[in-house]
């Protein structure tokens, strides 16, 4: 299995984290995606993953929640970087209209602008939408090609959202732990996404999975979240494995 969105790098797992990879990889995960969110945990993302080489895949991006007055100075350490290593994504990257409204319009320049970065530079994009799909939709309707592709992570919108993104025909559906939640609506959501347009997430340490909700979450607990998707899809776990393993792979290149 991979965890296709887990933050690994940061404080949270400073106590155990070798540790926190080998129990992921004893329950099944042997590769993870490793976002980005800014300057401040960039040098702790990269070490992980040169820590585990051919294990732990980094992308790099400008969270949303990050965008900030300064924002130019770290969009400008993301173009730095893509030309300096190589990573598997530009992400975390989005829109987040639910912590704040104060940057709003710098959260859309800043999308769109590591958007195109990904576009020119063939990468997918990992996209980050709180209560912002109509702000993502109407970027990518104005700017979208073929060439643009990538996730959107942690997904937690309607049937019409997932239809929307489906006309893009080039984007995944990231499903973490949301889905094991009592009162969640992303059941009934997941009733009409396809199987091949899903990929597995943690989005560690946050959003743990039933019944672990109130602690920390880690990429051990993917295989909660690819039993709970077996079951609403009436299939085998072993094939929610694999046919989300090849999507992820195919998305990332790896």
């Amino acid at each position: 299995m991979i965890d296709t969105h887990t933050h690994l790098y940061s404080e949270e797992f400073d106590a155990d984290r070798d540790e926190a990879v080998k129990r992921a990889i004893d329950n099944g995960v042997t590769q993870f995606i490793i976002p980005s969110t800014d300057m401040s945990n960039f040098d702790a993302m990269m070490k992980l993953c040169n820590d585990y080489p051919g294990i732990c895949f980094p992308a790099v991006g400008l969270h949303p929640t990050s965008v900030k007055h300064d924002y130019g100075d770290e969009l400008a350490f993301v173009e730095k970087q893509l030309d300096s290593n190589r990573f598997v994504a530009v992400g975390e990257i989005g829109i987040d209209c639910y912590w704040s409204m104060d940057y709003i319009a710098q959260q859309c320049d800043a999308f769109e602008k590591q958007v195109k970065l990904a576009e020119q530079r063939n990468l997918p994009v990992i996209i980050h939408a709180r209560d912002s799909f109509a702000e993502i939709f109407s970027i990518l309707d104005r700017i979208h090609n073929s060439n643009i592709r990538g996730v959107f992570h942690g997904f937690s919108g309607s049937r019409d959202d997932y239809l929307k993104i489906k006309k893009y025909g080039t984007f995944k559906i990231g499903i973490g732990g949301v889905v094991t939640f009592k009162n969640s609506k992303l059941p009934q959501v997941l009733d009409i996404i396809s199987i091949t347009d899903t990929m597995l997430e943690t989005d560690a340490p946050y959003l743990t999975p039933h019944p672990y909700r109130g602690k920390r979450n880690e990429s051990s607990y993917i295989p909660i979240i690819a039993q709970k998707i077996a079951e609403l899809k009436n299939i085998s776990i072993e094939e929610v494995n694999r046919i989300t393993s090849e999507n992820a792979r195919k998305i990332f290149d790896i």
